[in-house]
């Protein structure tokens, strides 16, 4: 199995679904952390090569 040809995204929300059941305290933080990444990333587009 090769993870370097998967995407990101998916990886990702499965990881912070499976920490948000895990512990539902999280949630904040991980909307959050989402919110701003997604945003820099927006703001900077070259940040995401």
């Amino acid at each position: 199995m090769d993870l370097g040809n998967l995407p990101l995204s998916p990886l990702i929300a499965l990881l912070a679904g499976v920490l948000i059941l895990v512990m539902p305290r999280l949630l904040n933080y991980i909307v959050a952390i989402y919110l701003i990444v997604v945003g820099l990333l927006g703001l900077f587009p070259q940040l995401a090569n």
